[in-house]
């Protein structure tokens, strides 16, 4: 639990907070060396570094929050095609059963496959992903021939599409970000701004009594800016498993899991 947490706060602090939290200092080591002291306003700050990145977080937020449901309407729609497969034929096949449980997972083997893997690699993985939709379709296909009726066909392919629908939504999520721009600014003035209030801290230390707190906001400050940095940076790809809150298709535990809700077979009365 421990270890966790602090494995947390290494995703927050990071390289970055350390390289901005030396510039800050020697900054202010300068500042008071030359006896550059100014009040500066700190609306500045909101300004031009809070102000972006909150935007970006939330963006950010939004984002993972939507492939979240995208994802669970593939899968969604996938259990719903496999109760069809059970249960809306007159006979039970495992055959049938164990083909489909494939398919699914096959599907988001590629999913997940494609929304971890590069950009260059994109579009080999998304050929897979839609060679496990035709063959989705061709199970139905499958059914039809079976002696499923047509209404329930239709139904079944109205899921596919559904599903169709959700991965193309979250394929968008993968490949594009949050305003480049607009990261590209507050990433610039993260590094300047600590630099340029090295004054301010400077004019702030002259009513500290102990010389040490002289640096402990210069600190504070580079922590704060990076920090919310690393917590949007790590949100803009909710795929790339490196964060806690990112997305994990968990294709094992989904085929695991699509046999739990089988009727109980009733036993003859005796």
């Amino acid at each position: 639990m421990i270890f966790d947490r602090f494995t947390r706060i290494g995703l927050i602090v990071s390289w970055n907070s350390l390289a901005v939290a030396v510039l800050a200092v020697f900054a202010t080591w300068l500042s008071l060396k030359l006896n550059l002291i100014a009040d500066y306003p700190l609306t500045i700050i909101s300004t031009a570094v809070i102000f972006p990145i909150v935007f970006s977080i939330g963006h950010a937020y939004k984002r993972r929050e939507s492939a979240l449901d995208d994802y669970g309407s593939i899968k969604a729609h996938g259990r719903a095609i496999y109760f069809a497969a059970r249960d809306w034929l007159p006979e039970h096949d495992d055959d049938r059963i164990q083909h489909l449980e494939r398919i699914l997972a096959d599907l988001l083997h590629s999913c997940r496959d494609m929304f971890k893997g590069a950009r260059e690699d994109m579009p080999a993985n998304e050929r897979a992903v839609y060679a496990a939709f035709s063959e989705l379709s061709e199970f139905v296909k499958r059914m039809r021939a079976e002696g499923l009726a047509s209404g329930e066909c239709s139904r079944c392919n109205q899921y596919i599409s559904k599903m169709i629908v959700a991965f193309e939504s979250v394929k968008h999520i993968y490949q594009y970000r949050t305003p480049r721009t607009l990261r590209a600014f507050s990433d610039f003035f993260i590094v300047l701004l600590p630099v340029i209030y090295g004054p301010y801290f400077a004019h702030q230390a002259i009513e500290y009594e102990a010389p040490v707190l002289t640096y402990i906001m210069p600190v504070l400050f580079a922590v704060i800016l990076t920090g919310l940095d690393n917590i949007q940076q790590h949100l803009e790809d909710p795929f790339d498993q490196i964060g806690p809150d990112d997305v994990a298709i968990n294709a094992e535990k989904f085929v695991e899991l699509l046999g739990c809700g089988r009727p109980i077979e009733k036993q003859p009365a005796t």
